[in-house]
């Protein structure tokens, strides 16, 4: 019987744990803690440590957080402008990144591994050390902006000259380092796309007289939406949470959403609100992208 019982786990036992391990991985670090988030939610403030409680009496739990999240000005302005920033973010990284992934796909073998290197290059330095120069470059002082001062001065010309443009604490320092940040995010899964695509559909294309911006339009870029979509998530997502950016050089009195969670976690010790506004943003990401799953899996059993 032990025997048997060992046979069959060395043919199916390291199978099944190895395809079971990220699952249960989800479940500890995923579920679990997005459970107590969700139930936190419906709780209150209270000064005791941690720093919440649930009614004493049935129903034991309460809606409020959930009202003031869609009645006060102040989460109803931060979810805008976190939508606002990073979908400005995502286009921009678009079309700065399809051109780069383009180019790399039509280069040489050896010259594409220099150029992927050189996207991926950012990533050997710190994130905050990359952010903490771009608060060098935006001051007023630096030869950034001079140079962008001085473009403005010459392609906007006004009756009395700019003196330096204030960058620093406002949305488009955000959205300007939140794009330099996020780019290879965009740029490595249109590369991964575009790489895959059959350059003889291009070669038919042109000889029966399509020229070559029609071959973009009408081949590449129809072929390419699935990278499109795959770099517009992995930078939308992450740039609709992001909260080291905006801290450092953007304006408190314009939070994103991943700001206001901190401040109510943090200073406010408001947990169950913090915990709402944790659960409308997951809602707000995960909703759609549910949706667009569920859509594609139609088009595509629908065009088998």
């Amino acid at each position: 019987m032990r025997s048997a019982t060992r046979d069959w786990f060395n043919r199916r036992g390291w199978r099944d744990v190895i395809i079971a391990s990220p699952y249960l991985w989800l479940v500890a670090f995923f579920l679990v803690p997005f459970i107590i988030v969700i139930v936190m939610s419906f709780a209150k403030t209270a000064t005791q440590s941690p720093p919440f409680a649930f009614l004493p009496d049935w129903p034991f739990i309460r809606f409020e957080t959930y009202q003031r999240l869609f009645t006060s000005s102040l989460y109803i302005r931060a979810g805008a402008i976190s939508v606002y920033n990073a979908a400005v973010a995502t286009v921009l990284c678009l079309l700065i990144g399809y051109p780069m992934a383009l180019a790399i796909t039509r280069a040489g073998k050896s010259l594409q591994r220099l150029l992927l290197m050189l996207v991926i290059l950012p990533f050997w330095t710190s994130f905050l050390l990359r952010v903490y120069a771009w608060i060098g470059l935006m001051g007023k002082n630096s030869w950034f902006n001079k140079a962008l001062t001085s473009a403005y001065n010459v392609f906007v010309p006004t009756s009395w000259e700019l003196p330096g443009i204030q960058m620093m604490n406002t949305n488009f320092a955000v959205v300007l380092v939140m794009v330099y940040s996020y780019l290879p995010f965009m740029v490595l899964p249109l590369y991964a796309n575009l790489e895959k695509l059959d350059t003889t559909l291009n070669e038919a294309a042109m000889d029966l007289g399509s020229r070559r911006w029609e071959v973009f339009r009408d081949i590449t870029l129809p072929l390419s939406i699935p990278g499109i979509i795959a770099g517009g998530l992995l930078v939308f997502i992450p740039a609709m949470g992001e909260l080291i950016i905006p801290s450092l050089v953007g304006n408190a009195g314009d939070p994103m959403i991943g700001r206001v969670i901190q401040q109510e976690f943090g200073q406010n010790r408001d947990w169950p609100m913090a915990s709402a506004v944790a659960v409308a943003l997951l809602l707000m990401l995960v909703v759609p992208l549910m949706l667009y799953n569920h859509f594609e899996a139609k088009a595509q059993k629908g065009a088998a």
